[in-house]
């Protein structure tokens, strides 16, 4: 079973066509979208001038049968403060909601797309090739 975690670049690179995505989208049986990414989302929404055309947007791909919202969890503060832990010992740092999203994407056991290069830096997280 293919899941699939969409960072917050790789959902706005889906409403632009982006075709890599678009291929990865449609080989998933679960998509997951984090809390976090939602609020990434929500915060870019309320700096531009189509807040309510992109909510409306989001809200119709968060309701698609395989996409799944994930809320934090115990688990995935479990995951967090191991990522965060290795990565402040290694002096790669990312940022903080990036360590979120890749705590649900390692708890999930989901692939994470991204455009996000530093991601690499935190250990077991299963990337996108595109990414490389």
């Amino acid at each position: 079973m293919s899941k699939i975690l969409l960072d917050t670049n790789a959902y706005s690179r889906y409403l632009l066509g982006d075709e890599a995505i678009l291929s990865r989208l449609a080989d998933a049986d679960i998509i997951y979208m984090s809390i976090f990414v939602i609020g990434e989302l929500y915060y870019g929404y309320a700096l531009g001038t189509k807040e309510v055309e992109n909510r409306e947007k989001l809200s119709i791909f968060l309701n698609k049968p395989n996409v799944f919202l994930l809320d934090a969890t115990k688990d995935t503060s479990e995951f967090f403060a191991f990522i965060k832990k290795h990565l402040k010992t290694n002096g790669t740092p990312i940022p903080l909601n990036d360590v979120w999203i890749a705590a649900h994407a390692m708890e999930m056991g989901a692939e994470l797309i991204t455009y996000d290069k530093h991601f690499q830096h935190v250990p077991g997280l299963r990337l996108w090739k595109e990414l490389s």
